[in-house]
């Protein structure tokens, strides 16, 4: 299976995007299934870094823990999950437009199953995230932009 891929272009610098992309208590506000995140690790995000999310999938909530692999701000960030039978790897990248005014942002998902993972994600989590992502990607723009409270 190929990776989940959504592009969408928003009115803010590529600094401001980064910044609130790769803020763990900013995942709950732009994604529909992340219930909750919180950074397990003291300071700021850096490659190593974890963090626990906990997301609805179908009915049920799954707890999961992802790590940062490589940031390289402003424009992109790796991550992947480590643990839990669902485990997402996202590369996100973000190229400035308009000389740095705008920024086109581009997040490619894929997942690994392990156990009843390998059930939910052709079934459940791929189909979900088809629909979900391009929902995500409007809402992070309208918040980034200030068009949703």
């Amino acid at each position: 299976m190929t990776a989940i891929r959504e592009i969408i272009d928003v009115d803010r610098t590529p600094a401001d995007v980064y910044a609130y992309l790769t803020d763990p208590s900013h995942l709950p506000e732009w994604q529909l299934s992340a219930v909750s995140a919180e950074s397990l690790d003291e300071g700021p995000i850096h490659a190593g870094s974890r963090v626990r999310v906990t997301r609805r999938i179908g009915n049920r909530q799954m707890p999961m823990t992802v790590r940062f692999d490589q940031l390289d701000p402003p424009y992109s960030w790796d991550l992947h999950g480590i643990d839990g039978p669902v485990r997402p790897r996202t590369h996100g990248s973000i190229e400035p437009l308009d000389d740095g005014r705008r920024s086109r942002v581009t997040i490619d998902i894929d997942f690994e199953g392990h156990g009843l993972g390998k059930v939910l994600i052709p079934l459940v989590v791929r189909p979900q995230v088809r629909k979900e992502l391009p929902r995500d990607e409007k809402l992070l723009k309208d918040r980034l932009e200030g068009t949703t409270d």
